[in-house]
């Protein structure tokens, strides 16, 4: 399994809009236009595809883990609507002060999805996020990361900071027409 091209994406913000106030049910999960169709693309050319994402709402107490699950259960009715579907949803619960090693930027979750997937390496492997710290999380496992505007990406990329060679797009769609072409 480890011979097959590989790719980690953000959930909220890249697949799905984002919320200041966190998505807390599957009624708030709402897709992003054409992301959808994005990871069925990459299913097709032969991707795995692995979501990396902190779910800090669950230990602040804002949702359940039901909820994550029913949520990701959405998800994978409207992927597979579209012929996608993702290999493994790998989640920080974590509040930010639990001092936790799976909370990106930290690299925990990419060091789950690299021994799950018992792939030797993550070098080179495109991370895609909306935000710094989920670009960090991939670059410190040796990923490629790209950026999007969608979700908190127009205000990371604002900020500057840390993005020095790092790709940028408009939305998940873009890049992955991008690393597809």
């Amino acid at each position: 399994m480890s011979a097959q091209k590989w790719i980690i994406l953000d959930r909220d913000g890249v697949i799905n809009e984002d919320s200041d106030e966190y998505v807390k049910s599957a009624e708030e999960w709402i897709a992003i236009p054409g992301s959808l169709e994005a990871i069925a693309r990459l299913k097709q050319a032969g991707y795995g595809v692995a979501i990396a994402t902190n779910q800090s709402g669950i230990g602040r107490g804002l949702f359940s883990f039901e909820d994550f699950e029913t949520m990701c259960e959405k998800m994978d009715v409207m992927l597979d609507q579209v012929g996608g579907w993702v290999d493994g949803i790998f989640l920080c619960p974590h509040a930010p002060d639990e001092g936790c090693h799976c909370r990106k930027p930290l690299p925990g979750l990419f060091e789950q999805i690299q021994e799950a997937f018992e792939l030797n390496s993550l070098e080179g492997v495109p991370v895609i996020g909306d935000s710094l710290r989920d670009l960090q999380a991939g670059q410190a496992m040796g990923c490629t990361p790209i950026l999007v505007k969608t979700g908190k990406g127009e205000r990371t990329l604002k900020k500057g900071q840390g993005l020095e060679g790092v790709a940028v797009y408009d939305d998940l769609a873009e890049a992955v027409n991008a690393l597809l072409a």
